[in-house]
């Protein structure tokens, strides 16, 4: 059965919406900086016209900290969920199983902003060490409007994959995090092994590579990163949430 824009928001309102205990009193917002409109970067990095950069501009913490905690950020996520379910719904599937959706993890399934928060949103440069220290906490909530969308997928019969950059080792804690977030089942779960080189794109074409030649079809692919959708293999539609904060090649 088909569901409106405003019967989706409905059913996310019934999902614990804080992913971050900081609410700001204004969305997007932030301080006019000289000579950079944030906006317009920000623009350009979603687009996928601003490629290769390390850290947000340091002019741009506030705006992109803003835009994170405020409503626009998860305004921008429902919108893009709510597309792939009008999406999901129109779909005839096989039901022999083999429909699957490819969710990344970091920023689609789970939100890292807690941790961001405390790192300028991505104007500090990424630390491996922090980073690793926070995922094996386990404490990452989801993304809510992904996870509504997770279980209507699920209940129209599309079994969901997800495809993680996370290191294998990181399985146990990823699983355990996953399952305390809402992500209760999963056909699988696809971690990055030592064998596994090349830039993201790379890694994750080979994984959906691997996935329809054992006979999966994907319906679906969602992320967070351009690197999540782009390559081969990619899938009957692709749908990219919003991440300001941070670029993976």
């Amino acid at each position: 059965m088909a569901i409106s824009l405003c019967q989706f928001v409905h059913l996310s309102q019934g999902i614990s919406h804080e992913i971050h205990l900081l609410r700001p009193l204004h969305g997007s917002g932030g301080h006019h900086v000289r000579g950079l409109s944030c906006l317009s970067w920000r623009l350009g990095v979603e687009t996928h016209n601003i490629i290769e950069w390390a850290t947000v501009p340091q002019a741009c913490e506030s705006y992109v900290g803003n835009y994170m905690l405020g409503l626009q950020y998860r305004e921008d996520s429902r919108v893009v969920a709510y597309e792939a379910l009008v999406y999901a719904q129109s779909l005839k599937l096989a039901g022999d199983g083999k429909d699957i959706w490819v969710f990344d993890v970091d920023e689609t399934a789970l939100s890292n902003l807690p941790y961001y928060a405390n790192y300028g949103f991505g104007a500090d440069a990424f630390n491996d060490t922090t980073f690793d220290i926070w995922v094996y906490e386990g404490k990452a909530p989801a993304l809510p409007e992904t996870l509504n969308l997770y279980k209507k997928l699920q209940s129209l019969g599309i079994k969901v994959v997800l495809i993680t950059g996370r290191s294998e080792p990181k399985r146990n804690v990823t699983t355990e995090n996953l399952h305390n977030a809402g992500f209760h089942t999963w056909e699988k779960l696809i971690l990055r092994g030592p064998s596994d080189t090349g830039t993201a794109v790379v890694y994750k074409s080979n994984a959906r590579k691997k996935l329809e030649k054992s006979g999966y079809r994907i319906v679906g692919n969602i992320g967070d990163q351009w690197s999540d959708i782009l390559g081969t293999n990619v899938g009957n539609r692709t749908f990219k949430l919003p991440d300001p904060m941070y670029y993976i090649s």
